[in-house]
Parts: structure tokens; sequence; C-alpha cells
């Protein structure tokens, strides 16, 4: 509990005018409630003896009403037992700021963009969109959590290579500029379609010289329409409506997992004022003429070089990302934009990033890219778009849907999406991860529907119970061994927020919840709740856990429903 580390923080200062942390442990529940070495900490200090130290801090801890037993043991380690009344009333301030419990402050009155999933129009969203929505989703609601103003984008390409290679194809589908055959395709099958066609394109660009040509040709065209504003010939026509179909597809898809964002930045927003920063910041001397393109030296950064604007005088991706940086900061001013994505590009950030930082170093400090791993099937190889061999967000969701079906009989989305997002989000943000569809599903294991169902099985009984508002008080030792550690438990969860806000890590509260639900469920085997003696105390820990998992499983985005 932070209070438990306040009074030895307060008592430090008390005695020795110093300012020190307690860093508190868990030791065998033999020893105590909580152990820490702060004495040995101060020994240097302080030029004393850790066990004296130690005999002076427990001599004033055992004036303080919290604590049933304070004993040292080793070179200086105090070990504290808390007050059963203490617990008591840690417990009723879960019950009385349901909403409010284990929020901190680590975000309040900041301004924080989130930038996440990034999906190119024209093609189709893959596993690795539906990973970083999740991810990013979690990292926000927990910013959110913590008292920040979270504003949530993302960015694509509208224009650029991938969208000449897919128009090429799709004009050569519809027997040329003819938008009228678009009619044909079918709405169900449109995004599949273009994905194919930007398969189409990749191969006739790679094979073939003409059509690549041809591509290079129509990526201009692309262009000059949005300079030219261009909605009414025929190439125009085609363009945006399958632009609008892409957009009308992510839309679905996001409402579908529960993810919104505020703002999506199409690159055809960003490349004007990207290029136009380049050619500036180029006279400038932040970036220089190599070969009739436009680059930035990151060698004497450690880094290496990169195009900004190619031969064609267009905007490559790197401009591109230069124009959004700092859209984003003029239309939000930020204390801290957050950017996620996959770990293939953390050399290509590093080199946009650092030429930004030459004009702009006040941007630049306030921009963190995080990233992560690809998400496999057991025994796949390397997915790719452009080879058309991936594994789509859409096919991750019937998969885990069919597994559910198996398991408990039913395709409900609310077991799937809870399957999938505690899937993704139980392990550490970086490295390459493994999907097991089989795994997601169970109700016996480290998963989402486990968590799930153990909170609508605990919400059972609350309404079996009835109205539970009467508080109650608890004298020392009355508490039994279950009911303790599931109190014990419950306290954790505001330093375990913190942590996972602290380091965007929301496998820290995954692997909390979990803990959690075993705790509490080794409590239920062991505890009659309904018509025994001690029904009050119970039903309010029964209360408690609900609330510290409901909470937890909404701050990752996991929905909780009332029964599975």
């Amino acid at each position: 509990m932070d209070k438990v580390s306040l009074i030895i923080s307060e008592i430090i200062h008390q005695l020795f005018d110093i300012d020190q942390a307690a860093q508190l442990s868990r030791p065998d529940p033999q020893f105590g409630d909580y152990s820490t070495n702060v004495a040995m900490q101060l020994a240097g200090k302080l030029g004393k003896n850790p066990r004296d130290i130690a005999e002076q801090l427990a001599s004033k801890l055992r004036e303080v009403g919290d604590f049933s037993e304070v004993t040292i043991a080793g070179p200086g380690f105090i070990n504290l037992k808390v007050k059963d009344s203490t617990l008591t009333s840690e417990l009723e301030n879960i019950i009385s700021s349901p909403t409010n419990y284990g929020k901190s402050q680590i975000y309040s009155s900041k301004v924080v963009v989130t930038e996440y999933s990034d999906p190119n129009p024209f093609k189709v969203l893959h596993v690795g969109h539906f990973y970083t929505s999740v991810i990013g989703d979690a990292i926000s609601n927990l910013i959110e959590y913590a008292g920040g103003k979270v504003h949530r984008v993302n960015f694509g390409g509208d224009v650029g290579l991938h969208v000449g290679k897919t128009m090429w194809a799709i004009i050569n589908k519809l027997g040329g500029e003819n938008p009228e055959k678009l009619a044909e395709i079918d709405e169900k099958g449109r995004s599949e379609w273009m994905a194919a066609c930007y398969v189409e394109g990749t191969r006739a660009y790679e094979d073939d010289e003409k059509s690549k040509s041809e591509i290079i040709s129509i990526n201009k065209k692309v262009y000059q329409l949005h300079t030219d504003n261009d909605h009414e010939s025929t190439f125009a026509q085609i363009y945006w409506t399958c632009r609008t179909w892409s957009y009308d597809y992510f839309n679905a898809f996001y409402k579908r997992i529960g993810t919104t964002f505020e703002k999506y930045y199409p690159e055809s927003e960003t490349a004007a004022l990207g290029l136009a920063t380049v050619i500036e910041q180029k006279n400038n001397g932040v970036y220089q003429d190599s070969d009739g393109a436009v680059v930035f030296k990151g060698e004497p950064y450690g880094l290496h070089t990169r195009v900004f604007i190619n031969s064609e005088g267009l905007p490559t991706y790197e401009a591109k990302d230069v124009g959004l940086s700092i859209k984003k900061w003029q239309d939000y001013e930020f204390d801290e934009s957050i950017i996620i994505t996959g770990n293939d590009i953390i050399e290509y950030m590093k080199v946009v990033l650092k030429s930004i930082e030459q004009f702009k170093p006040e941007l630049t400090a306030r921009t963190k890219h995080i990233t992560h791993g690809n998400i496999k099937l057991a025994g796949s190889v390397k997915m790719s778009s452009r080879k058309g061999n991936f594994l789509r967000a859409t096919d991750v969701l019937d998969m885990v849907a069919d597994e559910n079906e198996a398991v408990q009989g039913n395709r409900n989305e609310e077991p799937v999406l809870g399957a999938i997002k505690y899937a993704f989000l139980k392990f550490r943000i970086g490295a390459d991860s493994v999907f097991i569809p089989q795994e997601s599903v169970s109700l016996h294991g480290n998963s989402g529907p486990y968590l799930q169902y153990s909170l609508a099985r605990a919400n059972s009984v609350l309404q079996k119970l009835g109205d539970i508002n009467s508080t109650i008080e608890m004298t020392d030792d009355q508490y039994t061994q279950y009911e303790r550690t599931l109190i014990f438990k419950l306290t954790e969860y505001p330093d375990v927020i913190a942590q996972a806000t602290v380091e965007f890590s929301p496998h820290y509260l995954c692997t909390y919840l979990y803990e959690l639900a075993q705790v509490f469920n080794r409590f239920y085997e062991n505890s009659k709740v309904i018509g025994d003696d001690r029904e009050q105390l119970r039903s309010r820990l029964v209360k408690a856990y609900t609330i510290v998992l409901g909470n937890g499983l909404r701050v990752l985005g996991i929905p909780t429903p009332e029964r599975m």
C-alpha cells in the first residue's frame, strides 16, 4: 500500500532530515506483510550501522497505529504486519470510491497524443494492425486513468507507391478509367478485392519494366489530383471511391473491436507540409541534395542516411512523417506524443526524429516511440501484405470465434474480444509473440475469458446477496488467512497501475489481474459467503473484488460481461 511507504518516508524525514523513498517487498507470510531494506540504503548516507538505523525506525513505527508487529531481521531488514483495522479501512476505501480507486495523478493536466494502428487505404488490415490497436488502446486508457487528456489518432498512406500499384491494377481490372464499373464489385468483398489488386500491382512493378513505368506515372497522378483538388475526372472518381471504401472498412473494424480515434491523418494532408519543411530546412543545412534527391545524413549521429524527397521531387514516407509531427504539434501542443509501431521501423524513426530535432528540438523531446514485435501463429512464417500471405485482422476474429464456439457453445463477441485482447496484452511489448487461438479462449488458464468468467461469477454472487451497503469494523487478528490474502492482493492494484502507466507496459496489469483472480478463487473455494456468519464481511470482499477486476479489465479495453 502507498500508505505504508509514506509512513516510513515521513519517519525517515523526522529522524534524519532526509527524503528517502521506502521500497516495499512482500516476504513469506511468516515474516509479516511487508519488508523493507531502507535502513541499509540509509547507512551509507548517514555513516551508521544499518541495524542501528533499523532499530530507530522500528521504534517509531511501533508508535504508529497501523501495525500490529514491527520486527528486525538480519543486517537491518524491517518486517511489518498491518493491523486488520488498517486493512478494513483500505477495503472500505475501495468500495466507497469504486471508479477512482487506484487512479493516480501521474498525467494530471497533461495533454498526450497517442498514434497507433496506422492503416493504409487500398490495403487490408492485418493482424499487426489489430495488435497495435489493442496495445494503443490500453496505453491510452492507462494515461487517461492517470489523469491525462488523450487524443487518439492514426496515420495512413492514401498517397504513395502502394497506392500507385493498387490503382494501376484496379484500372486494368476495370478495363480502363471506368468508374461506373466499380458498382459491380461486391460490397462485402471490396477490401479483399483491393488487397488482391495491391498484390498484382506489386508483382507487376517488380517483374515488368513497362508496368513499373506506368505505376510511377500513376503515382504522380495521385499526388496531382490532391494538389488540384480533383474529384471529377474519371481517374479521381475511381481513387476517391476506393479510398472511401477503405475508410468505411477501417471504421467498421474499429467499431467491432471497440476502438475509436479522434482524428485520422492521411499522408495527403501531411505530404505538402513535410515537403515544404524539408525544402526550407535544406536551406538551413539540415537536409542536403544528393543525386537529384534530398537526404538527411544520419552518420554524424551514429545513424544512417535516408531520402526525404526522391528524384521525382515527391516526398517520401520520411518527409510525410516530418509533416505529421509538425501537424500533431500544431493541432494539440502536446506535453507528450506517443507513437506505437512495429519494431521494423526503429532505425527509420530514429533518423526522422533526429532530423526534426535539428530545427524543432522541443517537439522530439516530447516524442516517444514504442515498438512491438510480430504476432505469429504457431509454425507460421513471416507474413507480408506485399506477397499476399498475411493474416487478416478479421481472420483472427473468425478464428477465435470458432474456438470459442467449440469451448462455450457460442460466438459471442465479448469473450472473443476478451480472448484476443488479453492474449495480445499479457506479454511484454517488444519481442515477437505466438498467438494460440485454443489457449486464448480457455476458461481454466491465463486467458481473457477466465478473467471475464471470474468477474461474472462474483457478480452473480452479489446479485444473490442483494444490498451490501453497510460498513464493517474489524479488530486485530479477526481476518482468516484467505480473507487477509485477498485484501492484500486488492491493495496492490494502485501500485501495479502506476507501474504499468510509467513503463507503458499493460502486461503488468494482466499478470496482476490473473493473480488476483487466482487468489479470489482460492478464497471463494474455502470461504462460504451466502448464509455464513461472516456474510457481511465476505460480501464486501466480493464487492471489492468485482470493482478492482472490473476496473482493471476496462483499462485493458476488455469487455466485462455480467454473465458468461
